[in-house]
């Protein structure tokens, strides 16, 4: 049986699926942390439900860690460019 190779197509097509699969998993990754972080932060005793002082602090922390995730994110990228 004859190897087949993959033509330059079929490549780019892997590399796309790949670039997304990573940046899915990044993406899940981030999320799983801003979970544990607020869980941990705001969650003393896990019951049935969160009561609103926890549903209300899970809230404020997920939003001051995206905005910190943003923040550090548009930092990163001004450096980048003052670099180049």
């Amino acid at each position: 049986m004859d190897d087949v190779e993959p033509n330059e197509q079929q490549l780019k097509d892997l590399q796309g699926f790949m670039e997304t699969e990573q940046q899915k998993a990044v993406i899940q990754a981030a999320i799983n942390k801003l979970t544990e972080t607020c869980f941990d932060k705001c969650v003393t005793k896990p019951g049935a439900k969160l009561d609103s002082s926890e549903a209300s602090c899970i809230s404020n922390c997920a939003g001051r860690y995206l905005d910190s995730s943003v923040f550090v994110v548009s930092r990163m990228m001004q450096k980048r460019g003052q670099g180049q």
